[in-house]
C-alpha cells in the first residue's frame, strides 16, 4: 500500500493517533511514533508551558516524527502555537476552528499543519487556508462530534479538496483502514484503540469500561447546547440527558460536566466522569501495545486489499 501521508509527515505507516484530552500525553504519542505512526500531544486547554514540558519530555522517548494537537478554542491557543515552533514540532493537527491566523508563522517554520473537519465545507475553506492535509472525521467517533457519519463523508471530502484527506470516527481495526482507503483517504487517524493501548496513563477503570463495552454502549449528550460528545453511558450521561429532556439551559449542564473527563481518565470515576469513547468501543477485546496494535491493523488492512480473507 501506497500512502501519501506517509512522504508527507516522515512516518513509516499511515496510521495518526488521535489528539485527545488528558489521554494523548508524551507516553503514548511517543509510543505510537516508535511503533511507525504519528503520535500526537493533546495540547487541550493546558497552559503553554504545560505543553512545552510534555513536548520536550516525548523528545526524550522517541526520534521519530510527532505532533501536537491544539484545540483553537482555547485561551491559550496563541502561546501554544508558538511554542509548536520554538520547540522544533514538525506536525500540528487542529480542532474547533480555523488556524488560519498562525499559518504563515507555521509554515516558515517547516510545520505540516492538519485541521480535523467534520464537513466538506470546512475542508475547502482549511485548503484555502494553506492546509497540507484534512482529518475527515464522522460522527461515530468519541469526544465532540460531527453530525455525518465517516461512510458518508470521507468520499465527498476526498473528491472537495486537493490535498491528502485522512478518515477518523469508528475506524479501530485493519478492516476500518481497508475500508478508508477505498473511500480515498490517504491515511487513518484512530483515538479510542489507543486509549486502551499498555502505554497509555488511562486510568484501568476507564480501559475495562471500554474492554466490556457492547456495541449499544455509546450515547451522545449536548445535542440540544450545539456541542454534542460521544461517551460510554453511565449515571452520569444518564442524568445529563434527563435535564436536556426538560430544557436545562447550557451553565446547568455545564455544571454537571465540569472536570468530569479527567475524573474519568486520572481518577477512574467512570459513574459520574465522561468516558469518551467511539461507538467502535465494543470492537476492543484487550489491552495491547502500540507496537502490536499498529502491526495488527497494518497487517490486516494489507491482507483485504490483496483480495485475502481474514
Amino acid at each position: 500500500m501506497k500512502f501519501a501521508i506517509t512522504d508527507l509527515l516522515g512516518i513509516e505507516y499511515p496510521i495518526i493517533q488521535g489528539g485527545m484530552a488528558w489521554v494523548a500525553e508524551h507516553n503514548l504519542a511517543a509510543a505510537v511514533s516508535n511503533a511507525g505512526g504519528l503520535g500526537l500531544i493533546g495540547a487541550a486547554s493546558a497552559p503553554a508551558e504545560i505543553v512545552r514540558e510534555e513536548i520536550k519530555k516525548c523528545k526524550e522517548l522517541t526520534d521519530k516524527p510527532f505532533g501536537v494537537n491544539i484545540m483553537l478554542l482555547n485561551p491559550n491557543a496563541d502561546e501554544v502555537a508558538k511554542v509548536v515552533v520554538e520547540e522544533g514540532v514538525k506536525v500540528v493537527t487542529t480542532g474547533a476552528g480555523s488556524p488560519a491566523k498562525y499559518m504563515d508563522m507555521w509554515k516558515e517554520a517547516g510545520v505540516k499543519v492538519i485541521p480535523v473537519v467534520a464537513s466538506v465545507g470546512m475542508a475547502k475553506l482549511m485548503e484555502r487556508a494553506g492546509a497540507d492535509a484534512v482529518v475527515a472525521e464522522g460522527m461515530e467517533s468519541g469526544g465532540h462530534i460531527g453530525s455525518t457519519t465517516t461512510l458518508a463523508l470521507v468520499p465527498q471530502v476526498v473528491d472537495a479538496v486537493n490535498i491528502p484527506v485522512i478518515a477518523a470516527g469508528g475506524i479501530a481495526d485493519g478492516r476500518g483502514m481497508a475500508a478508508a482507503y477505498m473511500l480515498g483517504a490517504q491515511g487513518v487517524q484512530i483515538g479510542t484503540r489507543f486509549v486502551v493501548a499498555t502505554e497509555s496513563i488511562v486510568h484501568e477503570n476507564y480501559k475495562n469500561q471500554l474492554i466490556r463495552a457492547k456495541d449499544i454502549d455509546s450515547t451522545v449528550t449536548g445535542m440540544s447546547t450545539g456541542h454534542p460528545i460521544r461517551s460510554i453511558r453511565n449515571k452520569m450521561t444518564k442524568e445529563y440527558l434527563k435535564l436536556e429532556k426538560e430544557g436545562a439551559d447550557f451553565m446547568e449542564l455545564e455544571k454537571l460536566t465540569l472536570g468530569s473527563l479527567r475524573r474519568a481518565v486520572i481518577d477512574g470515576d467512570v459513574v459520574n466522569g465522561t468516558v469518551m469513547a467511539g461507538q467502535i468501543a465494543g470492537m476492543i477485546k484487550e489491552e495491547m501495545p502500540c507496537k502490536d496494535i499498529i502491526q495488527e491493523i497494518m497487517r490486516d488492512a494489507t491482507a483485504l486489499l490483496d483480495g485475502k480473507r481474514l
